[in-house]
């Protein structure tokens, strides 16, 4: 009996001090590389969740913009990036990251769309090399969370360490919901944050 609890006790020991040991490498990693917060924001709602998390780890904020913006139509963006998905097109991005290689933690934020990583992301994810990478994910959705986006980040990306994503609630465009990140609403989503980052290690 006492041989089983010896056994028991170090696997446990070990389990936690790995955890602790993960959570320090990325804390080390964030302190001494370069920092990028990359963002697609349609409603505006990731951008806002995007600046709350740059407010808090610092570094390089990004907008992810397209040769090509989608329309402005709803239901014709809608159409258009389920068209995407089916077909596998990635749409040609406008916005170029100038020596990608100097950063070492990448939050990508997205909205939900078709319960999956946005075309656009994909093609961020396609174009740059994330090899020895540490991405963090965050996301905003209508109602419905992030669906499939976090996995895809890892067959897009299988190179990199993909953090414990955060999702936030945002608008419902569709109803006509645009922009909720303001007051209570705001608030609320900082303390997500702010316990998210804590959670995964990442404090600046």
């Amino acid at each position: 009996m006492n041989v089983i609890f010896s056994i028991l006790f170090t696997i446990v020991f070990f389990s936690a001090n790995t955890c602790v040991a993960q959570q320090a490498n990325v804390k080390q990693q964030i302190d001494d590389g370069k920092t990028l917060v990359v963002y697609l924001s349609r409603t505006n709602n990731t951008k806002a969740v995007a600046k709350i998390i740059h407010a808090k780890v610092g570094d390089d904020l990004v907008a992810l913009e397209l040769q090509n913006p989608y329309p402005e139509n709803y239901r014709a963006t809608v159409e258009q990036v389920a068209k995407e998905n089916e077909t596998g097109f990635l749409p040609p991005l406008r916005t170029k990251i100038e020596n990608f290689s100097r950063y070492d933690t990448i939050f990508i934020g997205f909205p939900t769309w078709g319960m999956q990583l946005p075309p656009p992301v994909k093609s961020f994810l396609s174009r740059y090399d994330f090899n020895g990478k540490t991405i963090v994910p965050f996301n905003t959705h209508a109602g419905y969370g992030p669906g499939s986006s976090f996995t895809d980040i890892k067959r897009y990306a299988p190179d990199a360490e993909v953090l414990e994503g955060l999702s936030v609630k945002g608008g419902i465009e569709r109803d006509g919901i645009l922009f909720v990140m303001e007051g209570e609403k705001r608030r609320e989503t900082e303390n997500l944050i702010e316990n998210w980052l804590s959670k995964i290690g990442i404090n600046k």
